[in-house]
């Protein structure tokens, strides 16, 4: 029975009460916006003496418009003001009341103002009295609520079609697994992965993005379903796997905390193929890189795949995701920070996240390989000091180019020499990811404005910025500029951009198998355009390009920088 209706000692008996309770209890509504009388009478009574006066409903008010709403909070919630400004009329909240009080709206405009409230408010809403309970109820509120909180225009069509109210959609399937939607990334190992989960028509779906099949950079994504949620078969969510060829089946997801879940398959036995482990690795090869395994012949690209297929078939049964973001956008980035798949040699494509902090651009694994796992910075790029692309005959000399680069790598680690040797003596002490102490990089970057731009322009990057931790890159207007590789530098394809607007120099990770030995080898980043870039590994001899991902990803920006920057924090602590 209504709250506010006790308060005021009207309304029906406690045993009527109890009567109407009991013949709606066969009902199927949502405990949150259901509660038993006794524990609504001890959070009022707990309102009374503890928290001392209390208003009517502070949600409600605050989004009521017009003066004739903004009293309902200003008087003392007790028994006598209640009394007061319902008067003792007829069961629930009916009474002469005042202009002042909400309740005396017309539910039309009750409904609107309802609707137009975030959905997790809603069940508190339900607690202040009847009225307010059955005007809850109305479909136009929670229709609301699905389109504006979860996206759903159409798909609101088939619910009505299937016979199932917006309501118990949004109560039993949105609202409990809202707090999964979003990007994810599974704890494959050193493999990582890249997990969307969205509302998709009646569905919420977790789908497993996967690079396009080797050397193919600028393809679309491929996508496979993981897991589904629906409410299609019962009156409750079902969780059904989809991993296999043997179609859906039962599954399950557990929170294990804020930001990590995990899914569990209860049927296994549809990821198994007739043909044994032999059908599944040809099939499963043939899925993740487009060719059989007589189609490769590099003997140690061979072992790798059936690494990676060993390895990752025992994670077919349970796995474990961790929360991830969207890097920040900011208007002097260089380029629009986001998902990129790149080039990786024989481990073929993988998932890149381009970010950027301050004068570097950061590229940091979501998926990875045995040598370099995901979670770990890749690229890290020093937009403080450009390259300056000689012309089209010198740079196809591969020796130029290391000329260039390494001089400047040379200069950068004499620079941290004098930071760290400074800093033995009471000075900041310079960092991990060879980002020096914050004196400097103020001189650093105050060098790098002199630094020659070349043909490229270069030199204008940072003209008119002011020197220090406040100077950051910004889009320069260019004209694109021939761009080679040099001779003896290796790629995977041969369809790259033959022009470029800027290169920088910067950083690049590798390591022995097993993440073994991790160094930081001197490399050019090269910028092609807003969806494209390269970077060339001196050391390696080789040439990785990057391509960007156009998938929209909802739920999946960052609150801040400074979660974001957290979060890359965490993703190396995973896979150190």
């Amino acid at each position: 029975m209504a709250v506010c209706a006790r308060l005021c000692g009207v309304g029906q008996s406690r045993r009527c009460r109890r009567r109407q309770r009991q013949n709606q209890r066969d009902q199927d509504t949502d405990p949150e916006l259901e509660m038993d009388e006794e524990e609504e009478e001890r959070i009022v009574g707990k309102m009374q003496t503890e928290a001392g006066p209390r208003c009517l409903s502070d949600s409600a008010a605050a989004a009521a418009p017009g003066p004739g709403v903004a009293g309902v909070c200003c008087t003392p919630m007790t028994a006598t003001s209640v009394n007061n400004r319902l008067g003792t009329g007829p069961a629930g909240c009916k009474g002469p009341a005042t202009a002042n009080s909400l309740l005396d709206l017309p539910p039309e405009l009750l409904v609107e103002i309802f609707a137009s409230l975030p959905g997790t408010t809603l069940p508190n809403l339900a607690l202040v009295c009847k009225k307010f309970r059955q005007i809850l109820n109305t479909e136009t509120i929670w229709r609301r609520r699905c389109i504006e909180e979860f996206g759903m225009h159409e798909d609101l069509r088939k619910v009505e079609v299937v016979g199932m109210a917006s309501r118990e959609l949004y109560v039993k399937l949105l609202h409990p697994y809202r707090h999964i939607l979003g990007l994810w990334q599974p704890d494959i190992g050193p493999y990582g992965g890249l997990l969307n989960v969205v509302v998709d028509g009646l569905f919420i779906i977790g789908w497993m993005y996967l690079p396009p099949h080797d050397p193919r950079v600028d393809d679309p994504m491929r996508r496979r379903p993981l897991f589904r949620i629906h409410m299609w078969e019962n009156s409750k969510a079902t969780v059904e796997c989809m991993y296999g060829h043997k179609g859906p089946h039962q599954g399950d997801i557990q929170t294990v905390k804020k930001d990590e879940f995990s899914t569990k398959c209860n049927q296994t036995d549809h990821h198994r193929m007739s043909g044994g482990r032999q059908e599944e690795f040809r099939t499963w090869l043939e899925e993740e890189w487009g060719r059989t395994l007589e189609d490769i012949f590099h003997e140690h690209m061979q072992e790798l795949i059936l690494m990676k297929f060993i390895y990752t078939s025992q994670y077919d049964n349970c796995l474990t995701y961790r929360r991830i973001y969207l890097p920040p956008h900011q208007p002097t980035d260089l380029l629009r920070p986001g998902l990129f798949k790149g080039t990786y040699g024989s481990h073929g494509l993988e998932i890149v996240m381009f970010s950027f902090h301050s004068t570097r651009a950061k590229g940091t694994k979501l998926t990875g390989d045995p040598n370099v796992p995901a979670g770990q910075m890749t690229l890290d790029i020093d937009l403080s000091r450009p390259v300056q692309l000689p012309d089209l005959e010198q740079q196809r000399s591969i020796e130029e180019l290391s000329r260039l680069v390494l001089g400047i790598h040379e200069q950068v680690q004499r620079e941290q020499a004098e930071c760290e040797a400074r800093g033995g003596d009471g000075g900041q002490e310079a960092d991990t990811d060879a980002n020096p102490p914050q004196e400097c990089r103020q001189r650093q970057e105050a060098e790098a404005e002199g630094a020659a731009g070349g043909e490229m322009g270069l030199e204008n990057a940072l003209q008119d910025e002011p020197t220090g931790a406040a100077s950051e890159a910004r889009p320069i207007e260019s004209e694109p500029l021939a761009f080679v590789l040099p001779l003896g530098v290796m790629a995977r394809t041969e369809v790259y951009p033959r022009t470029c607007k800027m290169c920088f120099y910067g950083t690049g990770l590798i390591a022995g198998h097993g993440f073994t030995s991790p160094e930081r080898t001197p490399g050019m980043f090269v910028l092609f355009d807003e969806d494209r870039f390269g970077f060339i590994w001196l050391e390696l001899k080789s040439f990785s390009l990057y391509s960007r991902i156009t998938d929209t990803l909802p739920y999946a920006q960052a609150p801040s920088m400074e979660s974001f920057e957290e979060m890359l924090k965490n993703m190396q602590s995973w896979t150190s």
